[in-house]
């Protein structure tokens, strides 16, 4: 059943996407806070520890917006591809796009007042913004964009595959999901973090140049537009490779 019903339209399926974005991202920039800040109980957590916490809050995102009636997209290259090629509701795309980056963004506003002590006593600038976004291990361009792409294109891949015989990912069970994107994490995550995500880098990427953190460094719009459209190029691929071959 679902919580919120259809009859609020726009609001019903804003909804859906903000708050599963939103736990997408309390529970993402939560777990790498925890393992990156000064004097966490869980610091030096490590790789392994962030991308099983990324695992779950992909689960648990996915499987909030579906149980308030969304389609647990939570993630804008989703929404386009599927717009583009899939048969996803042209009506709803807007108030998707807006909840994904609304949540992301309020999302990271919540993970930073978790931890908001552990922002005051760590002094690095670059570990703190690696908390709202990421960065890539060496600084290429091309590579990096390639790498977004490759890990944007196996999320939306499998994911679709998951979701048939349609392409709408509206019954698409969570976990396997989360599953999914732990596998990204532990074998395609290295090189850039794997945002695999505009919203999840854009939306709190915006809130670290907003917030009062003291010490922190720029936030890095240099390199913010390849966590973009990296995951837009691989999620459009993987969507037209799937509709080309009716898999």
């Amino acid at each position: 059943m679902e919580l919120l019903t259809p009859e609020f339209s726009f609001w019903h399926h804003f909804l859906a996407e903000f708050v599963g974005t939103a736990i997408l991202i309390i529970l993402g920039a939560g777990v790498v806070a925890n393992a990156i800040l000064k004097n966490t109980k869980g610091n030096s957590g490590g790789w392994i520890v962030i991308s099983f916490g990324w695992a779950i809050a992909v689960f648990a995102g996915v499987f909030a917006s579906n149980r308030l009636g969304g389609s647990g997209h939570i993630n804008p290259a989703v929404t386009i591809a599927l717009t583009v090629f899939g048969d996803f509701d042209n009506s709803l795309f807007l108030p998707y796009i807006l909840g994904q980056f609304a949540g992301a963004f309020v999302g990271a506003c919540v993970a930073w007042l978790a931890y908001k002590q552990h922002f005051d006593s760590t002094p690095d600038g670059d570990t703190k913004l690696g908390v709202f976004s990421t960065a890539p291990a060496i600084r290429n361009p091309v590579y990096n964009l390639l790498t977004e792409i490759i890990g944007t294109f196996i999320l939306m891949f499998g994911a679709l595959l998951m979701s048939k015989p349609s392409m709408s990912m509206g019954a698409l069970d969570a976990l396997p999901v989360g599953l999914l994107v732990l596998g990204i994490g532990l074998s395609l995550g290295g090189p850039t973090g794997y945002a695999i995500n505009p919203a999840r880098d854009l939306g709190p990427r915006i809130a670290h140049f907003l917030l009062p953190i003291p010490n922190k460094r720029d936030s890095d719009w240099g390199y913010s537009w390849i966590p973009v459209i990296g995951p837009i190029i691989g999620a459009l691929l993987a969507a037209l490779v799937v509709k080309a071959f009716s898999l």
